[in-house]
Formats: C-alpha cells, structure tokens, sequence
C-alpha cells in the first residue's frame, strides 16, 4: 500500500537534452499513476528559466546538471537556497565537438592542444552552464589546455550551440546529446570525444528539487524517485530505446535522426561503453552517489569558483538525499548500494574516490585555485 502522498499532482521541468527520457517514459507509459502521482511536463529553453521556475514553485522538480543544485545550494552567482538531489537518472550522454573548420586537424585532445598553440587568435567554447562545465574543463586541462587562459569559454544555451558553430561565432562547445549529433547531421562540426571517455559512467543528469519541497512531501518525493527508477529499468532494454526514440524527439523538437545513432547504437563510436546509460544491472545508475558530488565540488575549488575548502562531505550530505533513493528503490524493487562512495578513474589515470576532495582539488598542475581571475572568467 501507498503512504499517504502529501501531493499528488508534480510539475517536472525539462530542458531539451536526449536524457530527459526518464520523464518522457513515465508519462508515456503511465507509471505514475501506480504510485498515486500525475506527472505534467514541462520543457523549459533555459537553464535560468528551469532554475528560476524552480525556485517559485511553478516546478516541482527538474532534470538538470548537479552544477544547477550546487550553484543553488552554495549561493554561487545569487542567493543561496537549499536544495535536494533525489537520484542520478542518467550516467554519460555529453560530447565535445569541434567546427568543420577544425574537424579536418582536430580529431581528439592532443590534435586540438596543437591547434591552440598555432591559431592565431584564442579559440572559443562554448558549454551550458558553468559548474556543469567541469568534466570538459577536466579533459581540456588533462591535454595541457587551460580552460581559463588558453581558450576563451562561454556560456550558450544549448539550442543555440550549432547555429553559433555554423556561423564562426564558436570553434567548439562541450553539450549534451542530442547536440553533438546534431552537429555532425548538418555538417557543422565533428563529435572528438564523449564524455564517458573523460569520465567513465559520470553522472549526466540528476533528479533536483528544492530542499523545501523534499521536506515538505517527503512521501511524494519517495514516490517520485520510484515511478523515474521503473522508467529508467525500462529504457535499459535496448528495444525500448528503440520504441522511445520518437518520443524523446518530439518532446525536445529535433529529428529523429539525431537521436537514434548515440541513444540506441553506442555514442558514434561503435560500443556500448559509450552509450547514456539510465538503470544499470539493478538500479545503481540512479544512486546520488556523494562522491559524484563531491568530485564536482572538488572540481570549482579547482578552477576558483570555491576561493577556499569546503566542507566537501558535509555538502554533499546536505545535497544528496541518500536515504530518499534507497526508500524509493525498495519499492520499485531496485537494489540500492549500501555504500555512499564509489571508485571512478577519470581519462588521465587519476582516481577518484571520494577519499581526499581537498587533497585532489590541489594536486593538479593546471588550475586556477585563488584567484579571482578565474571566478570573474567563469561566471561571466
């Protein structure tokens, strides 16, 4: 039997991202309805409106980057409020693609560092929202290419990245699918690298609510998690993903042909390693794990958004509702981890484990750590 839900009726935002699909197949198929909740979406063109929305309660909850509740949460940018991570509801799904121009030299890291030191100008790239930016600073860096000082970054809406590619505004920009993608189905550009080959299996979009609301409907924010875990099960059968192609094309509003390549068939590389992944062999894709967390956090202090040491644990505790996914997931008979870390190694052969954040966030040759440069360059 259902706990009594404090709410039953949830707005959820979305912006226009192959990995909204955990949302599109809880609606299509009902799901809601067996855990007593009726779902509304809403597509948003922004992140500053899914945020701002958000905030007034005009959404409930959303799919975003965790760069939108820890930006939220630590104030950065505007006022603090806290927030709430619910579950990862997807892992990989981003790429980084280069201008047609730059396709023919540039065919990964060590070509594109060779095409920073011979340009004549600095190169621009562009990324979404600027604390979600930070496995492409990673892998930039990870090539000798300092995100801050080498190239010139901006901030772009994601809708925007390929006409701005087409017209010689950007060289390059870092997205998640289906823009990638779309840039090579036009002929703009060239996809050089997926993100699960920065970071294997990193967290791509998570559930985010405002800590308010987890709080309030603590029963209904259960419930939630569990109609979005039978959703993701569902989508890692790889004939659903077949059937849920149209769907997720029109609910963001690009063809077909830009989804199906990277969401059924691999990320453009041939290999399923590559691929979005929604629910793993029993559901951990959707744990909010605190190191997924904390190496973000780590990530901020790196390049001097954070000008000192948090206190990583106890942000990533405040954040991530652990205990939420693991309620959620025995009722949708997925097995959550009973541990909160997990061990990851990113493109350069560092690990990461959770074990040290301010250790990691200080042990790297290029970074922008205290400096106000760096905080003025990547917030404007």
């Amino acid at each position: 039997m259902n706990p009594h839900l404090e709410k039953t009726h949830l707005k959820l935002g979305y912006l226009p991202f192959t990995d909204c699909l955990p949302l599109v197949v809880a609606q299509r198929l009902g799901l809601a309805a067996h855990y007593g909740l009726e779902l509304t979406l809403s597509r948003q063109p922004t992140w500053s409106l899914l945020r701002d929305r958000l905030l007034v309660g005009e959404l409930d909850a959303v799919q975003s980057y965790y760069g939108l509740p820890l930006s939220l949460h630590l104030g950065l940018g505007g006022p603090a409020c806290p927030m709430a991570v619910l579950m990862t509801l997807s892992q990989n799904g981003e790429s980084v693609s280069v201008s047609s121009q730059l396709a023919g030299n540039v065919r990964d890291g060590d070509s594109l560092y060779r095409a920073v030191l011979a340009a004549t100008r600095r190169l621009v790239f562009a990324h979404h929202l600027p604390p979600s930016a930070m496995w492409f600073y990673y892998w930039l860096a990870s090539h000798r290419i300092h995100p801050l000082r080498d190239v010139t970054m901006l901030v772009t809406p994601a809708t925007e990245l390929a006409t701005a590619l087409t017209r010689g505004e950007l060289d390059g920009y870092g997205a998640s699918e289906p823009w990638g993608a779309l840039t090579e189905l036009d002929g703009s550009g060239h996809t050089i690298v997926s993100s699960a080959q920065v970071w294997p299996d990193h967290p791509g979009k998570v559930l985010t609510t405002t800590a308010a609301f987890a709080d309030r409907y603590p029963n209904t924010a259960r419930m939630l998690v569990a109609v979005l875990l039978e959703a993701c099960r569902w989508l890692d059968h790889p004939m659903h993903r077949v059937e849920a192609t149209p769907w997720v094309a029109e609910a963001i509003g690009v063809p077909i042909a830009a989804i199906a390549p990277r969401l059924v068939e691999g990320h453009g590389w041939g290999g399923q390693s590559h691929a979005v992944r929604f629910f793993g062999a029993k559901g951990e894709v959707g744990m909010p794990w605190l190191s997924d967390l904390i190496w973000f956090l780590t990530q901020l202090r790196r390049w001097g958004i954070l000008e000192t040491a948090p206190d990583y644990r106890a942000v990533a505790r405040e954040i991530n509702r652990v205990d939420v996914f693991r309620d959620a997931a025995a009722m949708a008979g997925a097995s959550a981890p009973t541990h909160d870390m997990r061990r990851s190694v990113l493109n350069d052969g560092r690990v990461w484990d959770g074990s040290d954040p301010e250790g990691y966030a200080t042990s790297f040759a290029l970074h922008s750590l205290a400096t106000e440069s760096g905080r003025r360059e990547i917030w404007h």
